[in-house]
């Protein structure tokens, strides 16, 4: 699976994106609403990598590496995860996820990609709603959320703290 936008190429993770994808989760500011701390060892980053790229198999989505055209690097991911495990009491519906290196916040890469995302949700793959949540205190996210037409309703408690759960459903897409 290969989404593409303007500025932008979303593919599956490989085992060579370990790298850029630990730059990006050992940073604290890039961890900050996550719910667990910046990583420490690029192993992890690497489990990380496995535990998409099975979710590919089993399920036929997983978020995905974004790379900037421009530049030819990994910037970040983004995209659909199916929920198998019961999160704010939905189980087996589809999230909409992203995460992005500092220095590429503030671009409108995660509501580019985010769409991406969401046009491949609804339109090849047929979902009438797909959920997403974000940290209480995390106003970027919240935004975009906003922006792509996502309806907060209602929030549940995480170890890190207070998280909102948003919807959107295929007919109110646009």
């Amino acid at each position: 699976m290969q989404l593409e936008t303007e500025r932008l190429i979303m593919r599956k993770f490989e085992e060579t994106d370990a790298e850029r994808m630990f730059l990006m989760d050992s940073h604290p500011e890039v961890m900050k609403y996550i719910g667990m701390p910046p990583l420490t060892h690029i192993r992890e980053t690497e489990n990380i990598i496995t535990m998409i790229r099975q979710q590919y198999e089993d399920y036929g989505v997983g978020r995905l590496a974004v790379i900037e055209k421009q530049s030819g690097l990994l910037i970040g991911w983004s995209g659909l995860k199916f929920l198998a495990r019961e999160v704010n009491g939905y189980k087996n519906v589809y999230d909409l996820g992203y995460r992005f290196m500092p220095e590429y916040w503030g671009k409108g890469y995660a509501s580019e990609s985010a769409r991406a995302s969401l046009d491949f949700g609804f339109n090849g793959l047929k979902i009438d709603v797909i959920y997403a949540h974000a940290h209480s205190e995390n106003h970027a996210s919240h935004y975009v959320l906003k922006k792509l037409g996502f309806i907060k309703t209602g929030d549940f408690t995480e170890p890190d703290g207070i998280c909102f759960w948003y919807e959107l459903n295929h007919k109110n897409y646009f």
